[in-house]
């Protein structure tokens, strides 16, 4: 177990329905095993529904609801991913400000599989190399990114990847980021 992230707080933003149950479970495991404080934010207060691919999962109560969750408390921001979760959240003018405030302050954000809608709806990628689930390439195009297709790509304070077989590689750098370490991937 590492300390590198003790006095660190992350945000884990979702919907209350549709967030990939993986893309949820494994990068909170993983920065609390890195000593980490999770806070997991929804746009309601009531449970959040976990979906495994098109299955129902598992249910999470949120720790905060996001028109009262404050960016300046959080030391990152991870955005997982589920095709209903970023539609969903990239509706609601409470989160997608939530997400651009991250990027305003310079703060590391990770963001897996379909988690990028929300980037795109913020209006925070132009310019910037991302990785997503394949189907975003035309959307984060046409929003100014350069979509790449590798497994995990580290865009200054900007860590994505594709999906949830790309988790392992995807925590290790949402950590060194949380960390305040800018390790970019080669490519």
């Amino acid at each position: 177990m590492s300390d590198k992230l003790s006095h660190k707080r992350i945000a884990i933003l979702v919907a209350n329905e549709g967030v990939e149950q993986v893309e949820l479970v494994e990068p909170a495991k993983a920065v609390r095993d890195a000593e980490a404080e999770v806070d997991l934010i929804a746009p309601a207060d009531e449970p959040v529904q976990a979906f495994n691919h098109l299955d129902k999962g598992d249910t999470f109560e949120p720790d905060r609801i996001v028109s009262e969750a404050d960016p300046g408390d959080y030391d990152g921001l991870v955005l997982p991913g589920g095709v209903a979760n970023p539609d969903q959240l990239r509706a609601k003018p409470a989160a997608v400000e939530f997400v651009r405030a991250f990027f305003e302050a310079g703060k590391p954000v990770g963001v897996i599989c379909h988690g990028p809608w929300t980037l795109i709806e913020a209006d925070v990628v132009r310019g910037r190399r991302v990785t997503s689930w394949p189907s975003l390439q035309t959307d984060l195009r046409n929003a100014g990114a350069e979509w790449v297709d590798e497994e995990v790509v580290v865009d200054d304070n900007l860590v994505s990847s594709r999906k949830p077989d790309d988790l392992e590689a995807f925590n290790s750098k949402i950590v060194e980021a949380f960390a305040g370490r800018r390790v970019p991937t080669a490519g």
